[in-house]
């Protein structure tokens, strides 16, 4: 890996960052040299842990790339999929990320040389003319887990998604390595990406990844083998599997110690201690993630579900900052009512 240069190119959203970022920090322990380009904010919010790395010895830095979100009429500062708390400004914030294209072309000609490989994000695909004009070998990285990339792959080639007449038809997913039987309630997620209006951005990237020079995806083979197996090939590309990446936090002491993304609202050690004191697997775990936004309504009656199990919890809610009408439900007596558990 000495002397090899690498350039990643994470998806603007911090389930896609992060793990680019380990993978940053993987590559350049194996000697390699490593940029991670993306956007001012996004740059700021990860630069700790970027900088703990070079200060051990690793040879990763980050590189802002222009974000052209006010072109398309996003606020100033808008530049990461958690700040999406409105459903009209997703069409044009993935319309900006397109145009990403061309401030990294200034970037890459702005070089010295060419990067060795450019790693993208399998949402990224406007990275392929990019890596055609200049000749850089590209391989995409896939956040979501093999099984999904593998099921969604199978229910679109073999017609699913258009023979599904409702909500509550059971079809099981076709030439599958286990059997998955399900329908479009219990398996939303395949029916949801990317939504209404958003097909010509799924082919780009389908296109972009049939042409790809190789596959990664952020699984290990004891898991998710025959899956990794399976979407290797379906795609007939060379595919590795290279995660958990967070196992980076493993390479050196003071990169773990730095933030990795935002920081938290709570302590790491103190909700350690609390799960230490309640028995083993009595905890529910709620998390939808950095993208996903829950309306008041939804996120009122979830609340009211984890109050009546009667069961300790561990809730993520990002909606508290964004919605006054979930402040004022949170405030008025559910925490007072939950605080022990």
């Amino acid at each position: 890996m000495e002397g090899l240069d690498f350039l990643l190119v994470p998806l603007l959203a911090q389930g896609h960052i992060i793990p680019m970022v380990d993978l940053a920090r993987l590559l350049a322990a194996r000697g390699a040299r490593v940029t991670v380009a993306t956007t001012p904010v996004n740059a700021a919010r990860n630069r700790a842990i970027v900088e703990a790395s070079a200060a051990v010895g690793l040879d990763v830095a980050l590189v802002e790339i222009a974000f052209p979100g006010p072109e398309v009429g996003l606020p100033e500062g808008l530049e990461n999929m958690d700040r999406l708390v409105e459903l009209q400004l997703y069409q044009p914030f993935f319309t900006a990320v397109w145009r990403m294209e061309a401030p990294l072309e200034e970037y890459v000609r702005s070089l010295p040389r060419r990067p060795d490989c450019l790693i993208a994000d399998s949402c990224n695909p406007w990275t392929a003319g990019v890596c055609a004009r200049h000749g850089i070998p590209r391989l995409v990285l896939h956040c979501p887990s093999t099984y999904f990339l593998l099921a969604t792959h199978k229910l679109s080639k073999h017609g699913v998604y258009d023979r599904v007449a409702d909500e509550t038809e059971t079809f099981e997913v076709p030439d599958f390595p286990v059997r998955a039987v399900g329908n479009v309630a219990t398996f939303r997620a395949f029916f949801q990406w990317p939504g209404p209006g958003a097909e010509k951005w799924l082919q780009d990237c389908q296109d972009a990844e049939a042409t790809a020079d190789g596959l990664l995806v952020n699984t290990f083979r004891d898991i998710e083998g025959v899956f990794v197996d399976g979407y290797a090939a379906a795609l007939g590309r060379k595919t590795w599997a290279i995660g958990p990446t967070c196992a980076s936090s493993t390479i050196m002491d003071a990169g773990s110690k730095a933030s990795r993304g935002s920081r938290a609202d709570v302590d790491a050690g103190v909700i350690v201690s609390w799960l230490d004191a309640r028995p083993a697997a009595s905890v529910l775990y709620v998390s939808f993630g950095s993208i996903a936004q829950l309306r008041a309504k939804q996120l009122i009656e979830l609340a009211r579900g984890l109050e009546a199990s009667k069961r300790p919890f561990v809730w993520a809610i990002k909606e508290a900052k964004s919605n006054a009408d979930v402040q004022a439900w949170l405030a008025d007596g559910f925490e007072e009512r939950i605080k022990d558990r």
